[in-house]
Parts: structure tokens; sequence; C-alpha cells
């Protein structure tokens, strides 16, 4: 008799789950982003999208990930050409003074798009390139 009694009582929770599932809207679901994660204390929750929305490079992301893909392996985190290939393909140091006053942006762009030396070309979006202009130009400043 107990077993009929655990059974019926299984056979009852599994019913009011379905009971419960079934009378909820499936218009309530969505899914998941960043922002529904647990954030460090101080951060600001990433911006909700409607699917299929690029993803806004106002604030550096594309151009951070951009840069840990395709440039910190031989220039390092900070452009200093300290990465771990970066004694192998001799990369520049790009926080020198010396080398931001002989560079120009379009310089940087066009090593960017087309290569240089060991350097392989980047197929980047312009603002993504752009970007790390930019990026390369304020690493100087916090040296």
């Amino acid at each position: 008799m107990p077993v009929i009694a655990a059974v019926t009582a299984v056979g009852a929770v599994l019913v009011g789950l379905f009971v419960f599932r079934a009378g909820r809207p499936s218009g309530e679901l969505r899914e998941w982003t960043a922002a529904d994660h647990d954030q460090p204390a101080g951060a600001q929750p990433a911006p909700n999208r409607p699917k299929g929305a690029k993803p806004n490079t106002q604030d550096g992301s594309l151009v951070e990930m951009a840069w840990t893909k395709s440039c910190a392996t031989c220039h390092g985190r900070s452009g200093r050409g300290d990465g771990p290939q970066g004694a192998m393909v001799k990369a520049p140091d790009l926080t020198r003074a010396s080398w931001q006053e002989k560079v120009t942006d379009d310089e940087i762009v066009q090593t960017i798009r087309k290569g240089r030396n060991s350097m392989p070309a980047f197929d980047l979006p312009p603002n993504v390139v752009q970007g790390l202009v930019q990026r390369i130009r304020a690493n100087r400043a916090q040296r």
C-alpha cells in the first residue's frame, strides 16, 4: 500500500508541474542575455538588444574583442610587443613615443587592413579598425 501512495504522490506532482507549465503563456520566455548574469559590484549591465541587432560599439567591446583575438598575441595586452608571439615576430612596441610620432593614423589603418612584414591582413569593420587606432593612440597616454 505505501508504494501505491508514493506513486500517486509522484503522479500528482508531475500533473501539477504540467498544469503549471501549460498555463504559462509562451510570450513570457525570452533569450538569456549577459545582463541576466550576476554582475560585479558597480558594473553596468549590458543593454538588452532585439534579437539580431548588432552590438553597440561605443562601449568598446568589439574593439577589445578584436584586440584580444587579432592583436594581443603579438603586441600584448597593452601594445608593448610583449605578447606570447611578440619576440618571435619582432612585434613593435606601439606605446613608444618615437613610434607613435612617426606613424599616422592612416598608416595604422593600412597596416591593419593589408598587413606588414609578419603581421597578416585583418578584414575588420571600419568602426572596429578606427577603434583599434584610438586604442593604440590611447596606450601612449597611459604610459
